[in-house]
């Protein structure tokens, strides 16, 4: 099955208002030119310096989005053109893309990322973190970020009940978040969770936007 026709097949999969951010990561800047001929104009990038290769020679009006962990020394790469970072979780970071965005002239959006998993390795705020970080009066004097939702990643297991309990705890903070801080905020509606994996149990538990990499582009 070609890349165009495994496109077409998951977009006919998922809900007409869920976001497909296809993974380009690791993946040729040719493969992202075939994904864009068939259509796709949104893709997720792990990694800054790829990111901003990928950007340099691709079609201009790609919708970029920085989906991995991000360093405070590398947003100033991507400030001038990333259309939305995931990966927000820390102050500092959030402190950062503000300053690069104020030197780009531009409102950088961004998604909150929770620590949904089991697993200790994955980054992210605590509920409790994040409710701190809204209160900061220096983040609601923020004029170059927009808080657009939030993003988590599942513990990667087998049990399906464990993986869609961390989703549905996601889609909770989202709604106590967003009526709580967002609530006339209409660009506060992301909800970015569900990957090649488990993009299924995602959009059944809420999510508005799915990452999905091996689905389209074939494993690593």
């Amino acid at each position: 099955m070609s890349l165009a026709d495994r496109l077409t097949q998951l977009k006919q999969e998922i809900p007409k208002d869920v976001v497909l951010v296809a993974v380009s990561k690791t993946k040729p800047a040719a493969l992202v030119q075939e994904a864009y001929d068939a259509g796709q104009r949104v893709f997720g990038e792990n990694k800054v310096q790829e990111l901003v290769d990928k950007w340099e020679v691709l079609p201009k009006d790609i919708e970029w989005h920085l989906i991995g962990h991000l360093q405070t020394n590398k947003v100033k790469f991507i400030a001038p053109f990333v259309s939305l970072i995931h990966s927000v979780d820390s102050f500092k970071l959030l402190q950062e893309i503000n300053k690069q965005g104020e030197k780009n002239n531009r409102i950088i959006p961004c998604l909150l990322q929770f620590h949904i998993a089991q697993e200790e390795t994955k980054f992210g705020f605590s509920f409790e973190e994040v409710e701190e970080l809204l209160q900061n009066k220096e983040f609601i004097e923020m004029n170059h970020v927009s808080i657009t939702g939030l993003m988590g990643m599942a513990s990667f297991v087998e049990n399906q009940e464990q993986i869609q309990d961390e989703f549905r705890n996601l889609h909770n903070y989202f709604a106590i978040i967003k009526s709580n801080y967002f609530k006339y905020n209409p660009d506060f509606k992301v909800i970015s969770m569900g990957m090649s994996g488990d993009y299924k149990l995602a959009i059944d538990e809420g999510s508005t936007m799915i990452r999905v990499g091996s689905s389209l582009f074939g494993s690593r």
